[in-house]
Parts: structure tokens; C-alpha cells; sequence
């Protein structure tokens, strides 16, 4: 669980970005102005921060100046190449551009935390438990062997539980673009983490969708 700024002055996609952090587990602060920004991170310190360019007061790019380092992914409406250019210039980790599925940041949220070092290093749910720094899964502390492919997939429901996945975006995340195969490789890839880590309650089937991990935040 981390400790995330939301630096966004548009409300409704401030807060859609809280509810979906918040799913994956997440404590998020929310601030809609620049200048309310540099007061906040002048009072406490953040694992992450989500930050919008064009702000009112002063914009996100003087905002960044106030960050301490802290890890930044810059949001902005502008696609230009310069100014994508110019925000990972400043040392900001990513860079979205505006209209952006909440999946997508949700994920790269985690990578960024991930490589940071600002993430959990092991989840927990009933009697499995995951160590992400080794890759390993275990229940009852005995040692589960998965493939690389069960593995990643697993990571992913873990990363973004309690939020539903279609299939194709399993597929996206876990076997790449060019994946040639059908969705299929995804339920049958579900059934057997279901079977090996006792997980049959816990990862729900949506219909006509994909699937959930269902975990307490």
C-alpha cells in the first residue's frame, strides 16, 4: 500500500483516479490546484505522485519542483512530442496523455512503485500468500510451482484486485499484442491458478467480461 497525491483539477477525473488506486489498495490524497500542491507536499511526504499539467495557479511543471524526488507520473492534455520530452527531461518516471483508460495508469502506477522500491513485497489472501520479490507463491507456506505465464497472470489480478479484467486486456498484459492465440489461453490459464493456490471462491468470473480477484483493500 502506498501513499499517493492526486495533483488533478478536473473532479471527476481526480476522483476516478482515487476509487481506482483505491481498489488496488491504495491510500490517495487529492488536491485540484497547484498551489494547494506545493503546500501539501511542503507538510508530508508521498510514495507517488499523479500530476497534472495544466493546473490552475501555477501549473504542474513548477509543481514537480516541489516534489523532492518523489516519484512523479505526469498527466497532461498536450501530446506534443516536446512536451513529453520536457516533463521525463525534468526527472518525472512517467508521462500520460489525456484521454487515458484508468487500467492502463493503474498499471503503470505499480510499475513505477515497483521499481521504486514503494510497493508491497508480498500479498496475502486466506492460506496463500505471494512473495513478489522472489516470484513465488506458497500455500500453507508450502511452495506452489507456476509457470512463468500463471505467475504473471496471477500478478496481474493481484495488482489490480477487486477491479474487473476482460479477457483481452489479460491477454494484452500478460502474453503481449502480438499474441496470435485466442482468449481461451486466458480461462484455461485461470483454471489452473484457481486449482493449484485454492482460489476457485476467490477469482470470480464476470460475465461476458473476464474476471475479478476479490481481496480486502
Amino acid at each position: 500500500m502506498a501513499e499517493i497525491l492526486i495533483v488533478e483539477d478536473e473532479f471527476s477525473i481526480n476522483e476516478l483516479i482515487r476509487k481506482n488506486l483505491k481498489l488496488t489498495g491504495h491510500n490517495c490524497v487529492q488536491v485540484f490546484d497547484g498551489y494547494t500542491a506545493v503546500e501539501m507536499l511542503k507538510s508530508r511526504t508521498f510514495d507517488l505522485i499523479v500530476l497534472d499539467i495544466m493546473l490552475p495557479g501555477i501549473d504542474g511543471y513548477h509543481v514537480f519542483n516541489w516534489t523532492g524526488g518523489t516519484p512523479t507520473i505526469f498527466l497532461t492534455a498536450k501530446s506534443e512530442l516536446s512536451d513529453k520530452l520536457k516533463g521525463l527531461t525534468m526527472g518525472a518516471d512517467d508521462y500520460m496523455t489525456k484521454p487515458f483508460q484508468m487500467l492502463e495508469l493503474a498499471a503503470r502506477v505499480e510499475t513505477v512503485l515497483r521499481r521504486t522500491k514503494k510497493t508491497e513485497r508480498g500479498f496475502v489472501l486466506g492460506d496463500m500468500r505471494v512473495d513478489f520479490d522472489s516470484c513465488q507463491a506458497f500455500v500453507k507456506e508450502v511452495p506452489v510451482e507456476l509457470t512463468p505465464k500463471e505467475y504473471r497472470l496471477l500478478e496481474t489480478l493481484i495488482q489490480n484486485r477487486n477491479i474487473a479484467l476482460s479477457r483481452e486486456r489479460l491477454l494484452e498484459i500478460v502474453w503481449g499484442y502480438d499474441f496470435e492465440g485466442g482468449t481461451r489461453t486466458v480461462d484455461v490459464h485461470i483454471q489452473r491458478i484457481r486449482q493449484k493456490l485454492c482460489l476457485e471462491r476467490q477469482i470470480k468470473t464476470v460475465y461476458k467480461l473476464g474476471y475479478r480477484l476479490e481481496a480486502a483493500r
